[in-house]
């Protein structure tokens, strides 16, 4: 629970006086000419309406927090380098999100606008997702840099843990090729739509069919060429994927666990235990659709797309009625939970299923992000997409099939309670497979099979 306004102002005011004197003379950071220089939050020279504690961010340390409307940090040299591209991004969390942005001005509170970084909901107030812009005008050389807040709402809105200012993506970014990308797009663009059948369900949606394919503690997304460096994983899709896994990996093998063929994405969930035993997926449906009012502007993803839904470190309980719930399929559906209330038990003629949901925005810039999630957005405005992530890509939507109907003994994910359950996207599929689905099926609202056809 946040605390309250009256009580941030007069705890900021304390610790103002405490830290100012002891950081303001210069920020910790590369030297001049360097990549990137990281300024941590705690790292200020003078700042207004600000708390600061303890961080549960990976990088530890402190965050500025309770900050609103108006609030602002400000950091002397800053070395913004030399004239050229600068990629400026925050390591924010928020519970509320909304219309709220930090500006980073130069010289004053109210000087040249450096860049605007809005800030989504991430999930909580210690949640952490980076988010970034890019700025192509700007001073050079060490400056003095504001950070403001602005809300149109009332009350705190975002924590920050740090920005950074570098001359290509922040650590952890990976550039889509704009070449490759322009290329892709045009070919989608030229596409010709399929004329749609007259009795056609007008749903934006064709999927890929999948079975399980194998079993690894690896992830090429979080732990890439560390095999062994994950907890133990249920694979779909690519027969090849490993630790080691790249887009050009993928491309190059064409053996899948799915239909069609011409699918050659990695998909994978954090494998399910029943009494200490792995229960694998009977299979897997991966709906590619849309969840916006119009979809026609949706475009295909680009290849070598990645991103992850859900959270691996949630470890909280799931009593009936939690928002994304394990349920069950089938006749006679939920008799009951487990013992410890976190899993459904199935009727004997029904089995455990579960669907996960992906973000259907994406920032058109990058085709993986440090949290592999910041790059894509779930928030849209007026239904559409907007802001940070203005590009429509297709909704993802894994719903996985297990053959148990469970029981009061319950069930453990490799990622420990029901809560931490995940999914992963690498994308590989042919770009024209992918985007006549794409122009036939989502832009044109008509439901498709594994075959792309009506």
């Amino acid at each position: 629970m946040r605390k309250p306004r009256i009580r941030r102002a007069l705890l900021a005011c304390g610790l103002a006086t405490v830290l100012a004197a002891g950081l303001s003379a210069t920020i910790a950071g590369a030297p001049a000419g360097a990549a990137t220089v990281l300024v941590q939050a705690e790292a200020y020279a003078a700042q207004n309406g600000a708390v600061f504690e303890a961080t549960a961010d990976a990088d530890g340390g402190q965050n500025a927090a309770y900050l609103a409307d108006g609030d602002w940090l400000r950091f002397d040299n800053v070395d913004l380098g030399a004239a050229g591209p600068l990629t400026v991004s925050a390591r924010v969390a928020s519970a509320v999100g909304g219309t709220g942005a930090v500006e980073l001005h130069t010289g004053s509170a109210d000087g040249p606008l450096l860049a605007r970084i809005e800030i989504p909901v991430t999930g909580g107030w210690q949640s952490w997702a980076t988010r970034t812009a890019d700025v192509t005008a700007h001073p050079t050389g060490p400056q003095t840099v504001f950070a403001v807040m602005r809300n149109s709402g009332a009350g705190d809105f975002v924590n920050i843990n740090w920005f950074s200012f570098g001359t290509g993506s922040a650590p952890g970014w990976i550039p889509v090729d704009q070449a490759k990308w322009g290329a892709q797009l045009a070919q989608f663009r030229a596409m010709t739509p399929a004329p749609v059948p007259a009795n056609s369900v007008r749903v934006p949606e064709f999927n890929a069919t999948c079975v399980y394919s194998h079993s690894k503690p690896d992830d090429p997304i979080v732990a890439p060429g560390l095999p062994g460096a994950s907890h133990m994983h249920s694979f779909f899709g690519n027969r090849s994927t490993d630790a080691f896994t790249t887009t050009e990996s993928l491309l190059s093998h064409a053996a899948t666990s799915c239909s069609p063929a011409k699918d050659l994405s990695s998909y994978w969930i954090p494998t399910l235990y029943e009494r200490g035993k792995a229960v694998e997926p009977e299979g897997m449906i991966v709906y590619y659709g849309s969840r916006l009012p119009d979809p026609t502007a949706t475009v295909p993803f680009p290849q070598g797309f990645r991103v992850i839904a859900g959270n691996s470190k949630s470890q909280v309980p799931t009593p009936a009625g939690s928002p994304n719930q394990f349920w069950c399929a089938g006749e006679g559906g939920e008799i009951g939970r487990s013992a410890d209330g976190n899993w459904p038990v199935c009727a004997p003629t029904a089995k455990l299923v579960y669907q996960l949901v992906f973000p259907d925005c994406w920032d058109g810039k990058h085709l993986d992000s440090p949290d592999h999630k910041s790059h894509v957005s779930y928030n849209t405005v007026g239904g559409k997409c907007s802001g940070a992530h203005p590009v429509a890509i297709p909704s993802v939507s894994f719903v996985i099939g297990y053959p148990t109907s469970g029981s009061p003994d319950g069930l453990s994910l490799s990622s420990g309670m029901a809560s931490s359950i995940h999914g992963d996207f690498f994308n590989a599929w042919d770009n024209t497979a992918l985007g006549q689905r794409v122009k036939d099926c989502v832009v044109q609202s008509a439901k498709c099979n594994s075959a792309g056809t009506f």
